[in-house]
């Protein structure tokens, strides 16, 4: 059985994503719920510095990578595509646009530079610390669905090709 040439780009955007989700999963089951734990100052400083080194890491190029592809994938499957596989598609990228880049541009993000902006473990950030777990959680929640759901949506185009849709 040959596959498609057009299955292993949607394959390879579904790890990806997937990968993204599962960075996200670590959040929400247990890394924050360890910081939460720990003492104020000790969960502060932990965040601060991670929230610093995340824009150095092999995340954060997957992260803003996705964005104009999915914005291609988007482009693609209005444009050129029609049935399930671009159904799919733009399903996969609303997904990551919307649930992924736009939730942690406009929840994460803003509490993570109100967070940042304090002084390292400061009486501030312990005080601000309850609230920003509380919410940030729910924003990361949040954003791990979306890419699962867009993970999801890729690979089930890459199998709706497959099966010849």
């Amino acid at each position: 059985m040959t596959l498609p040439l057009t299955v292993w780009p949607l394959l390879a955007l579904s790890m990806a994503t997937g990968l993204l989700a599962g960075v996200f999963l670590t959040f929400s089951d247990f890394l924050m719920r360890s910081l939460h734990r720990s003492a104020p100052a000790s969960g502060t400083e932990a965040m601060q510095r991670i929230n610093r080194e995340v824009y150095r890491s092999v995340f954060m190029v997957l992260f803003l990578g996705m964005v104009p592809v999915s914005a291609l994938v988007l482009g693609y499957a209005l444009l050129a595509l029609s049935g399930p596989v671009a159904t799919w598609l733009t399903s996969a990228a609303v997904l990551y646009l919307l649930g992924v880049f736009a939730v942690t541009a406009a929840g994460n993000v803003p509490m993570n530079q109100r967070l940042d902006a304090m002084p390292l473990a400061g009486e501030a950030a312990q005080g601000y610390w309850p609230v920003y777990v509380t919410g940030w959680l729910r924003w990361n929640h949040l954003r791990g669905l979306a890419a699962l759901g867009a993970s999801v949506s890729y690979a089930v185009a890459a199998l709706t090709l497959v099966a010849g849709g």
